[in-house]
């Protein structure tokens, strides 16, 4: 009976947008090897050739708000889901928008000269982070995000139950010069934001909502805000699949979303240009690519749990996967197998 409700949910969802269709017989293979249990917490998955739908699915599972246990959802096209760590390159992207504008920082003013109320933390070598360091992540600052999230002595955990997060970030040790060594950090997201704020007057949520969301059509999402009513930058945004899919796709025609330009090309080459190597892939600014190039074949964002936006913009390719493996070891897995083992196959076959 399951496996004929998600035939029947691809069959009557209608399209994308105006110009997007279905091909079932993808979705009933997903929806087939998910009941066999090869994809293990698996929520809801869309892949996109083209503008055009080739699989949609949408399952049942437990999930997290935030951390937060709110039981077994029916997940549907309308349902939101935490994005984890794709938050952070969306506010990547939300930067290059406000670089567009002029209402931000520069990549090379200094990141303690913006933030001059902090001036006290301003040492020789902290006033020679730029605000590129920033977006790179290669601020030179100590900073762990390898222990589970779970763990208040993760760094941007701690950094979330601190009295002042800003602090928290700027009083960092420093360990290293800056723009050298890669060091994944979310306060790097959450200085981001604040310098977004400074800029123009709307919290990252409120400029997203203005410069992003609205203009793509997205009405319907949540940025979750910590104790002290501000967003939860690097992890907070909930989102529906589609609406992570509109923002893939107008990454997939270089800043334009149905006729109408939401970021410069030039800034998103910028957003989209390697600048370490740490791991299988490379970290760009605020977005990781694959493989080295620019552009690069491969864009794509990632979240605990195993949330993913990939976008191939040469071959029309946007993927999204969302699932509820939070604070897993093997949390990648299920949308690596996924993607490898049906959608890329899938794709091979398409021809224009």
């Amino acid at each position: 009976m399951r496996v004929l409700k998600f035939l029947l949910i691809a069959v009557v969802l209608g399209a994308f947008n105006s110009t997007l269709g279905h091909t079932e017989t993808l979705t009933e293979k997903i929806a087939v090897a998910f009941e066999a249990g090869e994809f293990p917490g698996l929520h809801s998955a869309i892949v996109i050739k083209n503008r055009k739908v080739l699989a949609e699915n949408y399952f049942s599972g437990k999930d997290e708000n935030w951390g937060r246990k709110i039981g077994i959802i029916d997940f549907t096209e309308d349902s939101l889901h935490d994005v984890r760590s794709i938050s952070k390159s969306i506010v990547g992207l939300l930067y290059g928008i406000a670089l567009d504008e002029g209402k931000v920082p520069g990549l090379d003013e200094s990141l303690m000269e913006t933030f001059p109320e902090y001036k006290k933390y301003a040492s020789s070598k902290r006033k020679r982070i730029k605000i590129r360091d920033v977006l790179s992540m290669k601020m030179g600052v100590k900073w762990n995000e390898d222990i589970p999230y779970t763990d208040k002595k993760n760094s941007e955990v701690a950094m979330e139950y601190a009295k002042d997060r800003y602090k928290f970030v700027l009083s960092r040790k420093m360990v290293g010069t800056p723009g050298e060594k890669w060091t994944y950090n979310g306060g790097a997201t959450a200085l981001l934001a604040r310098l977004i704020e400074k800029g123009t007057g709307l919290s990252v949520d409120e400029y997203a909502k203005a410069q992003l969301f609205g203009p793509l059509g997205i009405k319907h999402f949540e940025w979750n805000r910590s104790w002290d009513d501000v967003p939860i930058a690097a992890s907070g945004l909930r989102m529906t699949m589609r609406d992570l899919a509109r923002i893939g796709q107008m990454i997939a025609d270089w800043g334009v979303y149905e006729g109408r330009r939401v970021i410069s090309k030039d800034r998103l080459q910028f957003l989209f240009e390697p600048q370490a190597h740490p791991g299988h892939f490379r970290f760009a600014n605020h977005w990781w690519v694959a493989p080295i190039g620019n552009p690069p074949s491969t864009i794509f964002a990632l979240g605990n749990g195993g949330q993913r936006l990939s976008v191939n913009p040469e071959a029309g390719i946007v993927t999204v996967v969302f699932a509820g493996n939070y604070n897993h070891a093997d949390y990648w897995s299920t949308p690596l197998k996924l993607i490898n083992g049906y959608f890329v196959p899938a794709l091979l076959e398409q021809t224009d």
